[in-house]
């Protein structure tokens, strides 16, 4: 299972972003149609009465919406009918406690067969202790002539899909959990970088690879970066690291390192590259706690016996002075920013002590060739 998994991975694309697949429900407004759902939260009650139809999804997500606290439990009820003639079918009904956007199987609230009329259903849940505050989704779904488990993004001729707005209270307060998703990734910060985190709370699965809780780091390569070595070694539980472009294109991933399996490591060649998500996620649904390490090597900076020109002091307070001949060189950042540009035809110091204390890098624009040079 665990090839299979890297198989697909290797083969397609990532999505950009999990959203409620929308494109779903009936093409025909006749016969089988969920007749009427009632739910009471803490506050706010749904109170739908179904009838006529709708093709397609029926979203009141916006319009409707009642509160559930965390760790609560709820009766739903819903009565699976027509609009016109009685039919077998079936019907089922989901709120995304997660909130990843996707219905999953665990958060079914009950499912229905049968041929109306037919009774109320009246299914009793209990909102996860460990739910995420904030808005998700209900979705309730009569398909005729299907068959159970229903798929919540299915499309099918007669029946009904109808979503209505929930928001979870009295749950996790996740407002301090960056990198749920591409939105909200966090940045990396200059390199070398660690950031130290958990995928046990507060982090829901938007990576399709596995279904493990994933946590997203924005990097950004400049120009300067050559080889760029990411690790989850140390993790306390078996990880999968991944490497994709804006786009959701595979750039690298990892599953079981040589140096310290099960956990995940992986080094890529930076040149050409845009913005880029750096991915953390456990294997199949595992989470837990984990190191993120990132470290790179520079461009030109391996052939320092090569280098026609030198910089002194190094490390210096700020006044550089160039041995070099003539030609243009730029001064850019840790981030490949460009900082100035000196002529050495007018002159072989450069004052660079409003600086901050760092790494800087001098680059000689005919050559391309690169030299380090420390900010005290």
């Amino acid at each position: 299972m665990k090839h299979s998994y890297l198989l697909l991975f290797a083969l397609f694309q990532l999505p950009i972003f999990a959203q409620y697949c929308t494109s779903v429900g009936p093409t025909s407004t006749v016969d089988s149609n969920v007749e009427s759902v009632v739910l009471s939260g803490v506050v706010g009650t749904i109170n739908y009465v179904g009838c006529p139809g709708v093709i397609g999804l029926h979203d009141l997500s916006q319009s409707v919406n009642v509160s559930l606290n965390a760790g609560g439990s709820y009766t739903i009820s819903v009565k699976f009918g027509t609009c016109n003639g009685n039919y077998a079918g079936v019907g089922e009904a989901w709120i995304d406690f997660d909130q990843n956007g996707n219905f999953d199987a665990y958060e079914s609230l009950g499912t229905w067969a049968g041929t109306p009329p037919a009774p109320i259903q009246n299914w009793s849940f209990t909102v996860p202790p460990n739910a995420v505050n904030g808005i998700t989704r209900l979705r309730v779904m009569q398909r005729e002539a299907g068959t159970l488990p229903l798929n919540p993004c299915g499309t099918f001729t007669w029946g009904s899909v109808t979503d209505f707005g929930i928001t979870l209270t009295n749950g996790l307060d996740c407002t301090g959990y960056p990198g749920d998703d591409q939105n909200d990734a966090i940045v990396v910060g200059a390199l070398p970088y660690t950031d130290t985190r958990s995928t046990e709370v507060c982090y829901s699965n938007q990576n399709y690879v596995y279904p493990s809780p994933d946590i997203y780091y924005y990097f950004e390569p400049n120009p300067l970066l050559a080889e760029v070595n990411v690790s989850l070694c140390g993790a306390n539980f078996d990880t999968f690291l991944s490497v994709v472009d804006m786009n959701g294109n595979v750039v690298a991933y990892n599953d079981d390192a040589p140096e310290c399996a099960p956990q995940s490591a992986l080094s890529f060649d930076a040149a050409d590259l845009g913005p880029l998500y750096i991915i953390v996620e456990g294997w199949g649904a595992l989470n837990g706690d984990y190191t993120l390490q990132i470290s790179a090597s520079y461009v030109g900076l391996e052939n320092a016996e090569l280098k026609a020109f030198n910089a002194y002091p190094n490390p210096s307070q700020g006044l550089l002075h160039l041995t070099a001949n003539t030609g243009s060189y730029q001064f850019l950042d840790v981030k490949g920013q460009l900082l100035s540009t000196l002529d050495t035809q007018q002159q072989a110091v450069f004052n660079m002590e409003e600086l901050q204390a760092g790494v800087y890098f001098i680059k000689e624009i005919e050559t391309g060739r690169i030299q380090k040079w420390q900010k005290l």
